[in-house]
Parts: structure tokens; sequence; C-alpha cells
């Protein structure tokens, strides 16, 4: 997901290649330069052509993953609040491209900026292939810059659908929509600019020693540790759901309503995640983008597994939810290093973010942060440990994912918790304790998910 020396040339038609004698007597090559005709002429573009293409398929499977996480969600959360926790997705997906290309992506990936904050515009409005292509620069070899843009965006919109579940069950829709609004429009792109967009992450942490740089392959804490931090935060800010803790300690379990819908939401995750690692190569080099296939599912399927078997022995049953979770866990943990790793550290991976996750899930709930679908256990938590994973089984050096996956979380945080704090002030945050037990749906939306099944209930 690196670009060096974003945008020096991005909006330059390409022009035919020339070479030139220097004053000094010395003869310079400059870099060779086409018109998107003749390159498409020549003997690159099949190969731009096929990962052009393959990029766009990984955006549309990361696309997928948004059915996935509302799947998920309102599978694990109560029947009464299925149309908001879908209507909360169904705006997180609309809202983030548009935002994204208003602002966020030309932050994310500035031109030259202090390495801390950049500022963001517009995306161009450009439409014919000669402005939009940028082949055959150090920006963007294999794919055009429309590609880059529907890729990244799809993965921006993913950092307010995971606080989107954290927050379930209580919070006011509009709330939700203008921190979520706020959160993926100008935080996250910050975060993202560190590393991927050339900032101090990316070199200047390790001194320009590439043995000791930052590394975070797909966003194992620039996209999961981000979404997984900011909702810690929101959840600190709107507190937990009523009912949920009571006196003496007692934790009362509040069961999800779909099960069925939670586990084909985890299979639509998995199956979107194939492009959300794949697709960052960034190209289809077909060793690289199998290798990435494979880590990422023997992760997942040791993150599975090793949540079953942890969960039945700490739980004293077989739990689904938590083994669904241990599935996911095991994604988000090989995220950083999907690339940088062979099978089998990937399965370690995968087992101790599964075993990682069980803990974690538990140890929230002891301290009362009521997360309904475990979003900061499985991304936030997670992310931290697969971007450590990158500096202990992978090439990256531990010190520096230690710095950067900390600074990233620390900085989600932070900013979600002022963000949050903000519009509690400003437009209040909980819905009323008659509408949080009544439901959402009739509440906020009024109208519901099973409006059959809930009058042969009461009936």
């Amino acid at each position: 997901m690196k670009k060096e020396n974003i945008r020096n040339k991005m909006w330059r038609w390409l022009a035919v290649s020339s070479l030139f004698l220097s004053l000094t007597g010395l003869v310079q090559a400059q870099e060779a330069e086409a018109t998107y005709e003749t390159f498409m002429e020549s003997s690159a573009a099949a190969f731009f052509t096929i990962s052009n293409l393959w990029l766009l398929i990984a955006a549309a499977l990361v696309f997928i993953m948004h059915l996935g996480f509302a799947t998920v969600e309102s599978g694990l959360t109560q029947s009464k609040n299925t149309v908001n926790v879908l209507f909360k997705n169904v705006f997180v997906i609309c809202m983030g491209p548009i935002t994204y290309g208003l602002w966020g992506f030309n932050a994310m990936y500035p031109g030259d900026f202090n390495g801390f904050f950049a500022l963001g515009s517009m995306i161009p409005n450009a439409m014919d292939a000669g402005d939009a292509v940028a082949n055959m620069t150090g920006e963007y070899a294999d794919y055009t810059y429309w590609t880059d843009f529907i890729f990244q965006a799809m993965f921006a919109a993913t950092a307010a659908t995971i606080v989107s579940g954290a927050v379930a069950e209580r919070i006011k829709l509009g709330s939700f929509m203008v921190a979520g609004t706020l959160l993926v429009t100008f935080i996250y792109p910050i975060t993202g600019s560190w590393e991927w967009g050339g900032g101090w992450l990316n070199g200047a942490l390790s001194g320009g020693d590439a043995d000791k740089e930052f590394i975070d392959f797909a966003g194992s804490s620039l996209v999961h540790a981000f979404g997984g931090f900011a909702a810690l935060a929101a959840v600190i800010v709107l507190g937990a759901r009523k009912g949920k803790y009571l006196p003496g300690g007692k934790i009362r379990p509040i069961l999800g309503h779909s099960m069925p819908l939670a586990t084909i939401g985890v299979f639509l995750l998995f199956l979107g995640w194939f492009g959300f690692n794949g697709g960052s190569v960034l190209n289809a080099d077909p060793a690289l983008v199998s290798l990435v296939f494979v880590t990422t599912a023997i992760a997942a399927c040791g993150g599975g597994l090793a949540t079953m078997f942890t969960s039945w022995i700490v739980l004293k049953k077989p739990d689904l939810s938590m083994s669904l979770n241990g599935i996911l866990a095991g994604l988000v943990g090989i995220t950083a290093g999907a690339d940088g790793m062979g099978p089998w550290s990937a399965l370690l991976v995968g087992i101790i973010a599964g075993i990682i996750v069980v803990f974690s899930v538990l140890f929230f709930d002891m301290i009362k942060i009521d997360d309904p679908v475990g979003a900061i256990s499985v991304h936030g938590v997670c992310g931290i440990w697969g971007t450590l994973a990158v500096g202990i089984f992978g090439s990256g050096a531990f010190l520096s994912q230690l710095i950067g996956t900390l600074s990233i979380s620390a900085f989600a945080f932070v900013s979600s918790f002022i963000i949050f704090t903000i519009v509690k002030m400003v437009m209040g945050l909980r819905v009323s304790e008659e509408e949080e037990i009544g439901g959402l749906d009739l509440g906020e939306h009024g109208q519901e998910a099973y409006p059959d099944f809930q009058a042969a209930h009461k009936g």
C-alpha cells in the first residue's frame, strides 16, 4: 500500500519519451513516459491490464465485506435493533467513498507534507483515460488512479463500520452518522498517511534502514486497530446497554437474535478478505498473490480452531459466536504480514490471535466495556497482535512495529474520544431508556425488521 513521491506526476498527461544531452556533456536517460494509447500498445500492457483488473475485483471483494459486517452485526444483536444496525451499515458504505473523494484520499496520499498531518482535497473530475491513468511512474506501475481510489475508498469505510458494531443497540442514529463521518473523513486518513502515504512511519522511524521499517501490509493497525480503538473510545463515552451489568459484578448475556446471519456474515468477510489482503499486493504477481491467499486462509482457519477449543475449555461449552470471532481474529492478525511470512508462521499468528480474542472479550466484559459484537477485541487487540507478529515471524523490526501500532491505536482512541464527547455535548449520544427497551427499530425508524414475527410473538 506504499507509494513513494506521491502526486509529483499524477495530474500530467504522460508525454512521449526523449533523450537529451546535459550541459556537462553527460547523457542521461530520462524516465520513459508514454501516452495512454501508446502504452496500451506496448508489451507491458498485458500485465498492466490484468493487474488493474485484479485490483478492481479486489475492491469489489472488499465491498462485499461491508455486507459481511452488516450481517454479523445484525445477527449478534437483538431483533428489535436489526433495522437500525443495517441502516448504519448502509449509511457507512454510501458516505465513505464520497467523503474519501472529497477530502480523505488526497490527505492520506499527499504530495509534500511534514510526515504527520496533511490537508486533503477533492479528487479531479477527469473522465478520459489520459487524465486518469498513472501507469509507468513510481506511484502507479500496474493500475490507474481511479482503480487506486476505489480500492482505498472501500478500506476507508471499514473504520466506521467497526465502530458501528461496538456501539450498537443504544446510540442515536444521527449522532453516529455525524461522528462516523468525521472519523472517516478527517481522522482515518491522518494515520493512513503516516505509513501508506509516506509519512513518519514510512522511513523516518527506521532512519532509512530498510530492516527497521514499520510494516503494515494491508492494515492490521492502520485499518483494524484504528477502528477497534476508535470503537473502544466510543463505547467508553457512550456507556453499556441497560441491564448488561448487574449489581454484585454479575453479567447478563444479551444474546444475538440470529446465529445464521452472524455465520453468513463471517463467511462473507472471509471471502472479502482475499481481496483485502490479495489486492494489497497492488498487482497480479502470481507468486505473491497466491502466497497471500494461502497465508490469509491458513491464519483464519487457525484462529477459528484455536478459539473453538479455547472457549470450550474456558466456558465449558463450544461457543459459536466466539468461534466466528476467532476466524475474524485470525484474519485481522495476518493482515499486517500476509505477504512476508510462510503458511506455518501464518498458522501460528492465527492460533495466537484466536486464543487472545477469547480472553480479550472476557476481559472487556469484566471491566464493563459493553461491545455487543466483540469488535474491540477482534479488530483492536488482534490488530495490535498482528502488527507485532510481523516483528516476530516476518521481516519487520519488533520495536518499529510496537511504536507504530501503539501510535496508531492511541491516536485513534484519543481522536474518537474527543469526537464522541463533543457529539454527546452538542447532540446527545444515547437514545432514551424507553427507546432502548422498545428497540431502536421502532424508536429511531418507525419500522420493524420482522413485523410478522413480532406480532406472533406478542400474541
